[in-house]
Parts: C-alpha cells; structure tokens; sequence
C-alpha cells in the first residue's frame, strides 16, 4: 500500500480525540449535562501552558453562552472529549456553567393547568 491510500481528506482530523485529551475520559468531580449553557469569562488562555487549541476554539465559541451539546457539534468532537476539555477550562477558572433546572423543582403539569384557568376565568 502506498501513504496516498492510508490518507483521505474527507477522514477528519489526523489527531485522535483521546490524543487531545491526554487519554482521559472524565474529569474529576465534573459532570456536564448536554443542556447546560458555557460560557467564557476570559478572552484567551495564552499564558497557560497545558492548554490546547480546542480549549481556545471552545473559549471564542462561548462568548455567547451555548449549551454543551451544541459546543461537541460546532466542534465536530465526541460530547465526551469536550466534557473533559470543558472540565480542564473549568479548572482553569476560564469558563461558567449554568446547569439546568432541577425537574423536581418544576412546577406539576397539574398546577400549570390550574394557573391557566385560573387566568382565563378572569
């Protein structure tokens, strides 16, 4: 086989996913939920060594907030490798998280539909 086969420009990156993230799979202590907004609280990580370029592509990403979900599919990662690279920005104090709401902090279906009624019987 010649090096032209093994290449192919629509395969994607040459680096690995696991390579990005050192072979870790989680982080310590941190969990991002897919609908939890990020957002950035500095504009670059340029004095931090161990920092990659994903770390500052996700950093310009969220200057608006964006949910984790949309963060993996803007990037084209696994939610997996950006939930560990968001876990190392978090570390670093670069980033915020806004977790969902709680659902059993929800109001019941049942006293939504109460307030309805309530609201049309005026």
């Amino acid at each position: 086989m010649t090096s032209a086969e093994w290449v192919d420009d629509a395969a994607g990156p040459v680096v690995r996913p696991y390579a990005m993230v050192r072979g870790r799979t989680r982080n310590e202590g941190y969990w991002f939920d897919l609908v939890a907004f990020v957002v950035s609280c500095v504009d670059t990580l340029q004095h931090r060594v161990e920092m990659q370029p994903e770390h500052e592509a996700i950093l310009t990403l969220c200057r608006k907030p964006r949910p984790v979900g949309e963060v993996a599919a803007r990037m084209n990662l696994p939610v997996g490798v950006v939930r560990v690279l968001l876990g190392d920005l978090l570390d670093a104090r670069a980033i915020r998280v806004r977790r969902p709401a709680d659902p059993s902090a929800r109001p019941s279906l049942r006293l939504l539909k109460e307030v309805l009624e309530g609201l049309r019987a005026l």
